[in-house]
């Protein structure tokens, strides 16, 4: 079947989907879009052939699925709203400005027994695939320290224009929560549980409750400590840029784009790096596949399967996130994460 897909949001995150799911040609027809700016909505439907609709309803009545691509703090209505008439979402990332209403989010989709996938992309990066095969390796031995730092100009600016995320209001706090959850999840997926972190935050640019500065240290159940720095500063030069540096026992490796590499390495009698299409190639002849993460939700959509990662594996980067805010909150003491997946609340 084509799955009928509407997108609530238009702007650069919600045409990279767009974008994703047409090189992929996935099974789907994007139908219907809904966005404030009308004319960023006009320029999103010229690239698929969607209607732009006023009313929300027009968009929920038309489809199978939305794609919920607004700021986060509408993120939470949308989702319950589409839950409520039994369609799938999808929900960029951060689910919510906060734990508590994430939690709450993770409730509506699975009382409504709806398909449910986040936008945490990172976890079919190439780049990020083959780091986490090499820090498998038996032979690296046990993953000792990592240091993380991801840097971005304020997306307030240049190709981003989101003014939104200069709003507390709207996105719940900085680059942290705004960015940095993908390196909380990332973490997680590479190195498993987080028992304990602590962090400080920091606002240059003078915005209320938008933090733009982050250092937080992180302590895992397997032993290995992380170093995460997240800042916003204002050189466009460089829009989003992260870079990984992994000490185990007996390998060192380093990740200098989160997408394509190169991913270096240095073991006894070995160094090497692999880039682009050598880096691709690698994982295939290792069995691992970096999939598209917008058709795999098409495709769960379309036989009514789980997707991934779903609402409830997101809520480990936004329990790392709550916890580094506390922590910065009391001066930067350790907080103590819960070992699996946040409690869900009843009902």
């Amino acid at each position: 079947m084509t799955v009928r897909l509407g997108f609530f949001g238009s702007g650069l995150i919600a045409t990279y989907h767009r974008n994703m799911l047409q090189l992929a040609g996935a099974d789907a027809s994007i139908v219907a879009v809904h966005d404030p700016d009308v004319t960023r909505a006009s320029r999103f439907a010229e690239g698929c052939g969607a209607t732009v609709v006023e009313a929300e309803d027009d968009v929920f009545d038309a489809v199978d699925a939305v794609y919920v691509c607004t700021w986060t703090s509408e993120h939470p209505r949308l989702v319950a709203a589409a839950a409520a008439r039994g369609l799938a979402v999808f929900c960029e990332k951060p689910l919510a400005v906060d734990l508590p209403t994430a939690l709450s989010m993770v409730e509506v989709v699975e009382r409504a027994g709806v398909v449910n996938q986040v936008g945490l992309v990172l976890r079919d990066s190439p780049a990020f695939l083959l780091l986490k095969h090499l820090i498998d390796d038996p032979d690296s031995g046990r993953v000792m320290n990592v240091v993380f730092r991801d840097d971005q100009y304020i997306p307030v600016q240049g190709m981003y224009a989101s003014t939104w995320r200069g709003d507390p209001s709207r996105a719940g706090s900085g680059t942290l929560l705004e960015h940095s959850i993908h390196d909380l999840d990332l973490l997680e997926f590479l190195l498993g549980p987080a028992v304990s972190a602590s962090g400080r935050t920091a606002e240059f640019h003078g915005i209320a409750g938008i933090e733009d500065a982050v250092v937080a240290t992180i302590a895992f159940d397997s032993g290995a400590l992380v170093s995460l720095i997240s800042v916003w500063h204002d050189l466009l030069e460089r829009p989003s840029l992260r870079r990984v540096e992994v000490f185990c026992e007996r390998a060192h490796f380093v990740l200098e784009d989160d997408v394509f590499g190169p991913v270096h390495w240095t073991r006894p009698d070995d160094a090497g790096s692999l880039a682009d299409e050598a880096l691709v190639a690698e994982l295939t002849a290792n069995g691992i596949g970096a999939r598209n993460p917008d058709a795999a939700f098409v495709d769960a959509v379309a036989a009514g399967s789980a997707a991934y990662p779903d609402f409830a594996e997101a809520l480990r980067a936004h329990l790392l996130t709550d916890a580094i805010y506390r922590s910065a909150a009391s001066g930067g003491a350790p907080v103590t994460l819960p070992a699996g997946r946040p409690v869900v609340r009843s009902s």
